[in-house]
This record gives structure tokens, sequence and C-alpha cells, in this order.
């Protein structure tokens, strides 16, 4: 049986991330998209690393970031 990994990681620079919270709300924002299986928010490098099927834009992740009030640099 052939199996494929059609799963994309990319990692966002967020500079609002200061605290737990942050990580969080953004735990929050993104883990409920459609296709985002891991999200996982570095608030000491003010990093979120996702992890999404490749239906998934990395456009609608940052838009996702944007309305939880986290600018992507």
């Amino acid at each position: 049986m052939e199996t494929q990994n059609n799963t994309k990681t990319t990692v966002f620079v967020a500079p609002e991330i200061v605290c737990d919270g942050c990580a969080g709300s953004i735990k929050n924002a993104l883990g409920g998209m459609t296709g985002v299986s891991n999200v996982d928010v570095d608030v000491a490098e003010k990093k979120v690393k996702v992890e999404y099927a490749e239906t998934v834009s990395p456009e609608k992740i940052v838009e996702a970031l944007d309305r939880a009030g986290f600018s992507v640099a």
C-alpha cells in the first residue's frame, strides 16, 4: 500500500507573542481550522510552527493569525 504525506510545515514569526496566553489564543485560532493538524508556539522566539494539509494556503493561516490579533512579520 502506498501512502502519501500531503502535509506541509511552515514557521511564521509573530512579534506580538509575549506570553503563554498569546500562545493559547493562537492555538485556539489555528487549531480550529480545517486542514491544520498541529500548532506549536514558541513564545521566546515569537514563532508559530503550523503543520497543515496542502489544501490549506499559508495566506489563510496568516489571515487567521491576523484576526486573532497577531500580525506576521
